[in-house]
Formats: C-alpha cells, sequence, structure tokens
C-alpha cells in the first residue's frame, strides 16, 4: 500500500492536471451518495464538523475520504479542514493507497473552483480579489490562475496582517498583490473574487460587482453560514457544483431559497451539466455570475485517482 504525502501532491500534481481530471470527472460521473454529516459539539470553541464521503466506479476504484472541519484551528495555526483519503483497488478491494486527505482535499476544492470558473469567469479576467488567507486562499490563487490569466491579486482578511503575510507570499509567485483592509473598493474593481471563509454574515455585497464579474464562494458550507448578501445571489446567474449538495448544505444559496428570495429554477446549472455541454455557462461579458462549492465526493475520488497514477509515474 502507498502511503502519498502532502509534498509529493503538491510535486507531481499541476493546479491544471487537477481541473483537467475534474473535468473528465464530472462529464463521465461516478456513484458518489451523498456525504455524512455530522456536528461535534465543543466546550469552548465554535462546534467542529465530521465529514465521510465515499464515492466509487461501477466495475472500478473505490474510495472514502475521513475529514473534520475545526474551525477553532485558526488560533493553533492549523488548517481548518483535516482528514485522510483511502482508496481500494478496483479488483480486490483492498486498500491500495493513503492520501494526505489535507492537502487532496485543499487542492480538489481549488481545482473544482476553477473548473466552473472556466466555465463562468470573462475569458480576459486579469484582476482577483481574495477573501479569507487560510489554507485554501493560496490553492484557489492558483488554481484560478492556471485558467485565467490572473495578474494582481488583492487579499483581504478580518486579519489584516494575515492578508498582508499571505500577499508578500504571493508576489513570490509572480503575481501583483497587495492585503488591503478595504474589501468594498476591491471588489468593485475585481473580474473574478473568491471567498473561502467560515463567516456567519454576508462579507460580500451585490451593489459591489461590476459588470461582468464572477463569485466564488468556497467556505460557508453550513446552512447558517453565509459569504455573500441576498442582493448578489438575485444578480447573478448561479451555478453549483451540484444540485444535491449545495441546495441542501450552503448557506448563500439555502437562506434565500428559504426566504423566497431566489427559487430552485435560478440555479441555472452545476459541474455535472457544464462539463457535459447540458447547461449554458457565460454568455456575454456583461453577465454577473456566482458558482457556490460545498464539495462532493467524486471530487476527492477523482483527484486520488489522479494522485496515485502522478506519483506512481513518477516513481518509474
Amino acid at each position: 500500500m502507498r502511503f502519498i504525502s502532502a509534498e509529493e501532491i503538491d510535486k507531481f500534481v499541476s493546479p491544471r492536471d487537477l481541473v483537467e481530471a475534474l473535468r473528465q470527472g464530472f462529464a463521465d460521473g461516478c456513484e458518489a451518495p451523498l456525504r455524512s454529516h455530522f456536528n461535534m459539539e465543543r466546550s469552548n470553541e465554535d462546534d467542529a464538523t465530521f465529514l465521510i464521503m465515499p464515492a466509487w466506479q461501477k466495475d472500478g476504484a473505490a474510495g472514502v475520504k475521513v475529514a473534520a472541519v475545526v474551525p477553532g484551528n485558526s488560533a493553533r495555526n492549523l488548517p481548518a479542514v483535516s482528514g485522510t483519503y483511502i482508496l481500494l483497488d478496483a479488483v480486490t478491494g483492498q486498500p491500495s493507497a493513503v492520501i494526505d486527505g489535507t492537502k487532496l482535499t485543499t487542492r480538489r476544492t481549488a481545482a473544482a473552483s476553477a473548473l466552473a470558473a472556466d466555465y463562468l469567469a470573462r475569458k480576459d479576467a486579469c484582476e482577483m480579489v481574495m477573501v479569507g488567507s487560510g489554507a485554501m486562499a493560496p490553492n484557489l490563487i492558483n488554481a484560478h490562475a492556471s485558467v485565467r490569466p490572473i495578474k494582481k491579486v488583492t487579499i483581504w482578511n478580518r486579519n489584516g496582517d494575515k492578508a498582508r503575510a499571505l500577499a508578500a507570499e504571493t508576489a513570490t509567485l509572480g503575481f501583483e498583490a497587495v492585503g488591503t483592509d478595504d474589501l468594498e473598493a476591491a471588489c468593485k474593481t475585481a473580474d473574478l473574487i473568491s471567498c473561502a471563509t467560515l463567516s456567519t454574515e454576508p462579507l460580500v455585497r451585490g451593489e459591489w460587482l461590476r459588470e461582468g464579474t464572477h463569485v466564488d464562494l468556497v467556505g460557508a458550507f453550513k446552512p447558517t453560514m453565509r459569504e455573500t448578501d441576498d442582493a448578489l445571489m438575485q444578480k447573478c446567474r448561479i451555478y453549483v457544483d451540484s444540485f444535491e449538495g449545495a441546495g441542501a448544505e450552503g448557506g448563500d444559496v439555502v437562506q434565500p431559497l428559504n426566504a423566497g428570495l431566489i427559487s430552485k429554477s435560478d440555479i441555472l446549472g452545476d459541474l455535472f451539466g457544464l462539463t457535459r455541454g447540458e447547461v449554458k455557462g457565460r454568455e456575454t461579458d456583461t453577465q454577473c455570475t456566482v458558482f457556490k462549492s460545498v464539495g462532493h465526493s467524486l471530487e476527492d475520488f477523482v483527484a486520488a485517482v489522479a494522485v496515485v497514477d502522478a506519483v506512481g509515474k513518477a516513481g518509474k
């Protein structure tokens, strides 16, 4: 059985590699039940979440991710999301690989957002705003830059020092990068806004969007969480990673749905439909679009297979 580290994932699998693996994976599909989702109560900090996410192919491999989302880890300088992925052999069902699930999660999540952006963001999108500066942020920046000509990145965080630190790190990768305390001003000039926070209150507002902006929502994975206001969801053409998941879990979709401010028909498509050509993505440069991701076990499974193949080829 192979053990694959976070370092090996970063070394042997590029952001664009995972985007293309997910493009094919969503087009092909697999068996992927809705994830099991359990609340873990904590006495002196926000509750944690325990996730179990299985997926498999008919006559093929199978896998499962066991993960925890612990908001309190921010104070410990640890990622909020941690986990392990176990991939099972297609023939015997024996474990064939154990993969660093924390790195796999951040990389596949970023790749799914970039895949959506490849259908929804303007082709010339070059100015990005990153809302949040946690473990997801650098992965999202690199993934979006693999599908769009991102040149300038403005980073905002409730803790301005963390935003500026990530901006300094991002600048070493060849981007024009700055930290900001003025999220409104940054959003008003952005081509692409990516949010990866655990916020329970709206951060980005619809009135801030200029024509043609694409908004990527990665955080706020519970119905009680929120990264955008109702005006933004009403202003934008809405897409999700999967109808089943985002329609039940993501607060940015669930809350305005429950309030009657948007309807299910306003959710125009998911990654299955986009990759199969069954729904249209962006049609004009003036449309505003939003993509809401809550995670799908297909993404972990496809990414795990791609990682095992890439590491295996590198070792030959």
